[in-house]
Protein backbone atom coordinates (compact mmCIF):
# COMPACT_ATOMS: atom_id res chain seq x y z
CA UNK A 1 0.00 0.00 0.00
CA UNK A 2 1.07 3.60 -0.83
CA UNK A 3 2.24 5.90 2.12
CA UNK A 4 -0.63 8.03 3.22
CA UNK A 5 1.94 10.70 2.91
CA UNK A 6 5.07 12.05 2.32
CA UNK A 7 6.75 14.42 4.53
CA UNK A 8 10.21 16.47 4.60
CA UNK A 9 10.77 17.79 7.66
CA UNK A 10 12.31 21.61 7.42
CA UNK A 11 13.94 23.72 9.96
CA UNK A 12 12.01 26.62 10.28
CA UNK A 13 8.89 27.40 11.58
CA UNK A 14 6.89 27.07 8.42
CA UNK A 15 4.86 24.11 7.23
CA UNK A 16 3.31 23.89 3.71
CA UNK A 17 1.05 21.13 3.72
CA UNK A 18 -0.47 19.69 0.07
CA UNK A 19 -3.76 17.54 0.79
CA UNK A 20 -5.08 17.81 -2.79
CA UNK A 21 -2.11 16.80 -5.16
CA UNK A 22 -1.76 12.75 -4.95
CA UNK A 23 -3.74 10.39 -7.50
CA UNK A 24 -3.12 6.91 -6.02
CA UNK A 25 -6.48 5.28 -5.15
CA UNK A 26 -7.57 2.34 -2.72
CA UNK A 27 -7.27 -0.91 -3.37
CA UNK A 28 -10.07 -1.78 -5.62
CA UNK A 29 -11.19 1.56 -6.30
CA UNK A 30 -10.66 1.92 -9.78
CA UNK A 31 -12.54 -0.66 -11.31
CA UNK A 32 -15.75 0.71 -9.33
CA UNK A 33 -15.10 3.86 -11.05
CA UNK A 34 -16.73 5.89 -14.19
CA UNK A 35 -14.25 6.82 -17.15
CA UNK A 36 -14.84 10.65 -15.77
CA UNK A 37 -13.79 9.46 -12.01
CA UNK A 38 -10.76 7.57 -13.46
CA UNK A 39 -9.58 10.66 -14.71
CA UNK A 40 -8.85 12.24 -11.89
CA UNK A 41 -10.40 15.84 -12.70
CA UNK A 42 -10.33 17.69 -9.28
CA UNK A 43 -6.62 17.01 -8.30
CA UNK A 44 -3.88 19.87 -8.04
CA UNK A 45 -1.77 19.01 -10.58
CA UNK A 46 2.06 19.62 -10.31
CA UNK A 47 1.85 21.40 -6.58
CA UNK A 48 5.25 19.52 -5.93
CA UNK A 49 6.22 21.85 -8.99
CA UNK A 50 5.19 25.12 -7.96
CA UNK A 51 6.22 24.52 -4.25
CA UNK A 52 9.58 23.28 -5.00
CA UNK A 53 11.05 26.44 -3.22
CA UNK A 54 9.86 25.73 -0.39
CA UNK A 55 12.18 23.20 0.36
CA UNK A 56 15.66 25.38 -0.21
CA UNK A 57 13.86 27.90 2.41
CA UNK A 58 14.27 25.11 5.00
CA UNK A 59 10.49 24.88 5.03
CA UNK A 60 9.06 21.48 5.71
CA UNK A 61 6.55 19.79 3.27
CA UNK A 62 4.00 17.18 3.91
CA UNK A 63 2.06 16.12 0.57
CA UNK A 64 -0.74 13.33 0.51
CA UNK A 65 -0.09 10.96 -1.63
CA UNK A 66 -3.77 9.87 -2.66
CA UNK A 67 -6.53 11.42 -4.84
CA UNK A 68 -8.96 13.64 -2.50
CA UNK A 69 -11.64 11.14 -4.14
CA UNK A 70 -10.55 8.40 -1.36
CA UNK A 71 -11.03 11.08 1.07
CA UNK A 72 -10.52 14.90 0.74
CA UNK A 73 -8.48 15.94 3.39
CA UNK A 74 -9.24 19.77 3.71
CA UNK A 75 -13.22 18.43 5.25
CA UNK A 76 -13.19 17.51 8.92
CA UNK A 77 -14.46 14.40 9.74
CA UNK A 78 -17.05 14.93 10.47
CA UNK A 79 -17.90 15.85 7.22
CA UNK A 80 -19.50 19.54 7.98
CA UNK A 81 -20.51 21.82 5.17
CA UNK A 82 -17.38 24.62 4.82
CA UNK A 83 -19.53 27.00 2.83
CA UNK A 84 -23.23 27.01 3.46
CA UNK A 85 -25.64 27.30 0.31
CA UNK A 86 -23.07 26.16 -1.60
CA UNK A 87 -22.85 22.75 -3.19
CA UNK A 88 -20.88 20.12 -0.97
CA UNK A 89 -17.78 18.38 -2.23
CA UNK A 90 -18.06 16.33 0.42
CA UNK A 91 -15.61 13.93 2.82
CA UNK A 92 -15.75 11.26 0.73
CA UNK A 93 -16.93 13.02 -2.90
CA UNK A 94 -19.07 11.25 -5.19
CA UNK A 95 -19.34 13.63 -7.50
CA UNK A 96 -16.86 15.19 -9.87
CA UNK A 97 -16.48 18.92 -9.15
CA UNK A 98 -18.65 19.67 -12.30
CA UNK A 99 -21.34 17.24 -10.90
CA UNK A 100 -20.53 14.25 -12.89
CA UNK A 101 -20.61 11.00 -11.41
CA UNK A 102 -17.03 9.35 -9.68
CA UNK A 103 -19.20 6.07 -9.06
CA UNK A 104 -20.77 3.46 -11.57
CA UNK A 105 -24.33 3.08 -10.27
CA UNK A 106 -24.69 0.90 -6.85
CA UNK A 107 -20.89 1.36 -6.98
CA UNK A 108 -20.34 4.40 -4.32
CA UNK A 109 -19.41 3.98 -1.03
CA UNK A 110 -21.50 3.52 2.21
CA UNK A 111 -21.23 4.79 5.58
CA UNK A 112 -18.71 2.16 6.40
CA UNK A 113 -16.37 1.91 3.91
CA UNK A 114 -16.43 5.85 4.53
CA UNK A 115 -15.37 5.46 7.96
CA UNK A 116 -12.75 2.72 7.09
CA UNK A 117 -11.29 5.80 4.38
CA UNK A 118 -11.60 8.23 7.43
CA UNK A 119 -9.28 6.03 9.74
CA UNK A 120 -6.99 5.01 6.92
CA UNK A 121 -6.09 8.14 5.33
CA UNK A 122 -7.68 11.14 6.65
CA UNK A 123 -6.23 10.51 10.47
CA UNK A 124 -2.48 9.81 9.99
CA UNK A 125 -2.81 12.77 7.48
CA UNK A 126 -4.18 14.99 10.08
CA UNK A 127 -1.93 13.55 13.48
CA UNK A 128 0.95 14.17 11.54
CA UNK A 129 -0.34 18.29 10.96
CA UNK A 130 -0.73 18.36 14.17
CA UNK A 131 2.09 16.67 15.48
CA UNK A 132 4.72 18.86 12.91
CA UNK A 133 2.75 22.24 13.90
CA UNK A 134 3.14 21.63 17.86
CA UNK A 135 6.83 20.84 17.52
CA UNK A 136 7.14 23.80 15.60
CA UNK A 137 5.57 26.06 18.02
CA UNK A 138 7.31 24.59 20.89
CA UNK A 139 10.58 25.07 19.41
CA UNK A 140 9.96 28.48 17.76
CA UNK A 141 6.93 29.87 20.13
CA UNK A 142 5.20 30.01 16.71
CA UNK A 143 4.17 28.19 13.77
CA UNK A 144 2.88 29.30 10.79
CA UNK A 145 0.91 26.83 8.15
CA UNK A 146 0.29 27.12 4.79
CA UNK A 147 -1.79 25.40 2.73
CA UNK A 148 -1.38 25.06 -0.99
CA UNK A 149 -4.30 24.24 -3.33
CA UNK A 150 -5.01 25.02 -6.73
CA UNK A 151 -8.82 24.85 -8.97
CA UNK A 152 -10.13 24.95 -12.48
CA UNK A 153 -10.47 28.77 -12.93
CA UNK A 154 -14.31 27.97 -13.83
CA UNK A 155 -16.72 26.07 -12.20
CA UNK A 156 -20.36 27.24 -12.72
CA UNK A 157 -21.66 24.49 -10.08
CA UNK A 158 -19.35 25.82 -6.93
CA UNK A 159 -19.04 29.77 -8.04
CA UNK A 160 -20.13 32.04 -10.37
CA UNK A 161 -17.61 33.64 -12.98
CA UNK A 162 -14.08 32.97 -13.23
CA UNK A 163 -11.45 32.77 -10.02
CA UNK A 164 -9.07 35.83 -9.41
CA UNK A 165 -5.55 34.44 -10.28
CA UNK A 166 -4.53 33.74 -6.62
CA UNK A 167 -7.10 33.51 -4.05
CA UNK A 168 -5.84 34.37 -0.29
CA UNK A 169 -7.89 33.05 2.54
CA UNK A 170 -7.53 33.30 6.41
CA UNK A 171 -10.86 32.40 7.24
CA UNK A 172 -12.11 36.02 7.39
CA UNK A 173 -8.90 37.28 9.04
CA UNK A 174 -9.82 34.63 12.06
CA UNK A 175 -6.39 32.02 11.43
CA UNK A 176 -3.84 34.60 11.27
CA UNK A 177 -2.39 37.36 12.57
CA UNK A 178 -4.15 40.36 10.89
CA UNK A 179 -0.45 41.48 10.18
CA UNK A 180 0.51 38.75 8.54
CA UNK A 181 -2.44 38.91 6.26
CA UNK A 182 -1.99 42.47 5.76
CA UNK A 183 1.79 41.57 4.14
CA UNK A 184 0.88 39.13 2.22
CA UNK A 185 -2.42 41.16 1.02
CA UNK A 186 -0.09 43.91 0.13
CA UNK A 187 2.29 41.46 -1.58
CA UNK A 188 -0.70 40.64 -4.12
CA UNK A 189 -1.89 43.90 -4.47
CA UNK A 190 2.06 45.07 -5.75
CA UNK A 191 1.50 42.22 -8.21
CA UNK A 192 1.04 42.88 -11.84
CA UNK A 193 1.13 39.72 -13.09
CA UNK A 194 -1.45 37.84 -11.10
CA UNK A 195 -5.45 39.21 -10.48
CA UNK A 196 -6.21 38.44 -6.39
CA UNK A 197 -8.79 38.66 -4.01
CA UNK A 198 -8.16 37.75 -0.05
CA UNK A 199 -10.69 35.88 1.81
CA UNK A 200 -13.37 35.58 -1.28
CA UNK A 201 -14.88 32.74 -2.74
CA UNK A 202 -12.51 30.55 -0.69
CA UNK A 203 -11.59 31.41 2.64
CA UNK A 204 -10.14 28.46 3.35
CA UNK A 205 -11.26 25.11 4.23
CA UNK A 206 -11.34 22.28 6.80
CA UNK A 207 -7.38 22.70 7.64
CA UNK A 208 -6.93 26.50 7.87
CA UNK A 209 -10.38 26.69 9.76
CA UNK A 210 -8.95 24.26 12.56
CA UNK A 211 -5.51 24.50 12.40
CA UNK A 212 -5.15 28.38 12.47
CA UNK A 213 -5.20 29.21 16.27
CA UNK A 214 -3.47 32.82 16.29
CA UNK A 215 -4.06 33.13 20.23
CA UNK A 216 -1.85 29.86 20.52
CA UNK A 217 0.75 30.92 17.56
CA UNK A 218 -0.34 28.81 15.06
CA UNK A 219 -0.95 30.95 11.73
CA UNK A 220 -2.48 29.05 9.05
CA UNK A 221 -3.23 30.45 5.37
CA UNK A 222 -4.75 28.97 2.41
CA UNK A 223 -3.74 29.75 -1.36
CA UNK A 224 -6.08 28.49 -3.95
CA UNK A 225 -4.09 29.00 -7.58
CA UNK A 226 -6.75 29.28 -10.91
CA UNK A 227 -5.12 26.44 -12.81
CA UNK A 228 -5.37 28.49 -15.85
CA UNK A 229 -2.02 30.38 -14.18
CA UNK A 230 0.18 27.62 -15.37
CA UNK A 231 -1.18 25.09 -17.28
CA UNK A 232 -1.47 25.20 -21.01
CA UNK A 233 -4.87 23.22 -20.55
CA UNK A 234 -7.54 23.38 -18.17
CA UNK A 235 -8.62 20.14 -19.71
CA UNK A 236 -7.36 16.42 -19.88
CA UNK A 237 -4.39 15.72 -19.95
CA UNK A 238 -3.88 18.95 -17.99
CA UNK A 239 -0.78 19.83 -19.36
CA UNK A 240 2.40 21.82 -17.63
CA UNK A 241 2.92 25.72 -19.59
CA UNK A 242 6.64 25.87 -17.97
CA UNK A 243 7.23 29.59 -18.60
CA UNK A 244 4.08 30.32 -16.92
CA UNK A 245 4.93 27.86 -13.67
CA UNK A 246 8.11 29.20 -13.75
CA UNK A 247 6.30 33.02 -13.10
CA UNK A 248 4.07 31.55 -11.11
CA UNK A 249 6.66 29.68 -8.81
CA UNK A 250 8.43 32.34 -7.95
CA UNK A 251 5.53 34.45 -6.75
CA UNK A 252 4.75 31.57 -4.61
CA UNK A 253 8.38 31.50 -3.07
CA UNK A 254 7.92 35.67 -2.39
CA UNK A 255 4.81 34.96 -0.51
CA UNK A 256 6.11 32.04 1.48
CA UNK A 257 9.54 33.96 1.97
CA UNK A 258 7.14 37.04 3.18
CA UNK A 259 5.82 34.29 5.56
CA UNK A 260 9.19 32.82 6.90
CA UNK A 261 10.35 36.79 7.43
CA UNK A 262 7.39 37.74 9.36
CA UNK A 263 7.56 37.29 13.36
CA UNK A 264 4.43 38.18 15.79
CA UNK A 265 4.42 40.89 18.06
CA UNK A 266 4.73 38.62 20.72
CA UNK A 267 5.47 34.72 20.25
CA UNK A 268 2.47 32.56 22.12
CA UNK A 269 3.71 30.93 25.52
CA UNK A 270 4.48 27.35 25.32
CA UNK A 271 2.05 25.38 26.46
Amino acid sequence: MTDIFSFIRGTMPVLVTLPHSGSHLAPGMERRMTAQGRQLPDTDWYMEHLYAGALSKGMGVLKANHSRYVVDLNRGADDAALYPGRPSTGLVPSLTFDGQPIYRAGQEPDESEIAERREAYWRPYHEAVAEELERLRQKWGWAVLWDGHSIKSAIPRLFEGTLPDLNLGTNSGQSCDGDLQTLLGAQLEASVAFSHVVNGRFKGGYTTRHYGQPERGIHAIQLEIAQSTYLRSEETPWPIDLQKATRLSRMIDSLLETALCWRPKAASSRK
